[in-house]
């Protein structure tokens, strides 16, 4: 609360008269009412230097000292002081607020003072800047590669900067922020659709718009914004079934690999583990007297750098089962020690998961006669097979580290269980049983 030297009080018959019969109706203690013709003005000094240079869009703020009125047929204090709002164009529209302080009866003078000062305080704190205004997402973007997208992880900042260069700065670079407002990025929905983009494309391009454009907003930018919601998106095509292997094709691939990709892909297919998790794994992360494997870091396709994994949800323990952890003893017997990873190639460095797809696992598949499916087919394979042997989704679900158990049943469930199959066979017997009668 400022110093009382610093706020002159003003008394309160310095304030407008006491209302006639018929005042107006009192609103709420605490809220904010509309001032009509009779209320005095806010009391003001001479506005404070401003620290914008000339020529930029600058607020009138003014040192407030604010005035206490008493108003309505039932005598009421209110605290009168003005406000700057920022409008959507970057400019300042200077409103009047009034808020209930109390009624007279019960609220002194002194008191009313004490209750309207946390509102003189928060339009006195500081001399605000207003945000600035004019500059383009171009502009912007540059500023967000510098200060945002060094501090992100490398496949986040490379799926944004694909967005950025494919779509959003070519159609929307040249726009200043305020002018990407919802219709435009309408208009920008509309241009990927015709291009061609599926609905889960537009959705992610519009996620790293918004993305920037919030940041925009918290640095003090006068921008525009929009909601997912107000926008019409691009009807959802004929989507496309998730390769998936089986047991028995895991079974095949594991019995034809070689070391340690064999134990590689075992990790994967049986505890449904991502491929940059399983090559990130330490020595350390396996426990074989608690038998459990810490999942607790991811290495990054492009780069092989070791980062932190997907989610929260994704660091986590999982159960290490009597056929897995024999792979993996016999494969420590192997390990040079020198460094802390499980998995090393020839030259000491992790292996490069894009590689091991290519050169190692698609082959292998050709030379097996197995339909083509990448690392990540073995997860969704963990799913139907857990789900198949009658696992709970919640049990799924904490397997597989999903913060959202839709995940779990939505995308990667390719499976019909047994209740659901003995329910339709049953009905399917009762009407053969009639149609026969």
């Amino acid at each position: 609360m400022a110093c009382r030297d610093s706020i002159r009080v003003v008394p309160e018959r310095e304030t407008a008269p006491q209302p006639q019969r018929g005042g107006r109706e009192q609103a709420p203690p605490g809220h904010d009412v509309p001032m009509t013709g009779g209320a005095t003005d806010a009391i003001v000094a001479t506005a404070t230097p401003s620290p914008i240079q000339a020529g930029a869009i600058v607020s009138r703020r003014r040192f407030q000292r604010g005035t206490i009125i008493i108003r309505g047929k039932t005598p009421r204090r209110y605290g009168m002081y003005r406000e700057d709002v920022l409008l959507l164009n970057g400019t300042f529209k200077r409103v009047r607020r009034c808020v209930l302080l109390g009624p007279v009866s019960s609220v002194s003078e002194r008191a009313a003072w004490k209750a309207f000062q946390p509102y003189l305080d928060r339009v006195n704190t500081t001399v605000k800047i207003p945000p600035k205004s004019g500059i383009t997402l171009e502009t912007f973007v540059k500023e967000w590669r510098t200060n945002v997208a060094v501090n992100l992880k490398s496949s986040t900042t490379r799926a944004a900067e694909s967005h950025l260069r494919a779509h959003i700065l070519p159609r929307l670079g040249s726009l200043t922020l305020p002018e990407i407002n919802t219709k435009a990025v309408q208009v920008f929905v509309a241009h990927l659709a015709t291009g061609g983009r599926s609905r889960k494309t537009v959705e992610n391009v519009l996620l790293t718009l918004s993305s920037i454009l919030r940041k925009a907003k918290a640095w003090d930018y006068a921008c525009a914004s929009f909601l997912l919601a107000d926008l019409t998106l691009p009807r959802e095509g004929v989507r496309k079934e998730q390769r998936c292997f089986t047991d028995e094709e895991v079974g095949k691939i594991l019995a034809a690999a070689s070391e340690p990709f064999g134990t590689i892909l075992a990790v994967t297919s049986v505890l449904g583990l991502r491929i940059g998790e399983v090559l990130a794994l330490r020595v350390t992360d396996v426990d074989f007297t608690k038998k459990i494997i810490r999942v607790r870091q991811s290495l990054d396709a492009v780069t092989r750098q070791v980062q932190s994994v997907k989610s929260s949800a994704s660091s986590a323990d999982v159960p290490l089962p009597s056929q897995l952890e024999a792979r993996l003893r016999k494969h420590l017997q192997n390990h040079d020690g020198k460094t802390n990873l499980l998995f090393l190639n020839r030259r000491g460095r992790p292996y490069s998961a894009n590689k091991l797809r290519a050169s190692v696992l698609h082959p292998l598949l050709v030379k097996l006669g197995i339909p083509r499916g990448g690392f990540h087919s073995m997860r969704h394979g963990v799913t139907s097979a857990l789900l198949a042997d009658g696992a709970t989704p919640a049990v799924v679900q904490k397997q597989l580290r999903h913060s959202d158990p839709r995940i779990t049943l939505g995308v990667y469930a390719h499976v019909i269980g047994d209740q659901q199959r003995s329910a339709v066979e049953n009905r399917s017997a009762r009407i053969e049983q009639f149609a026969v009668n």
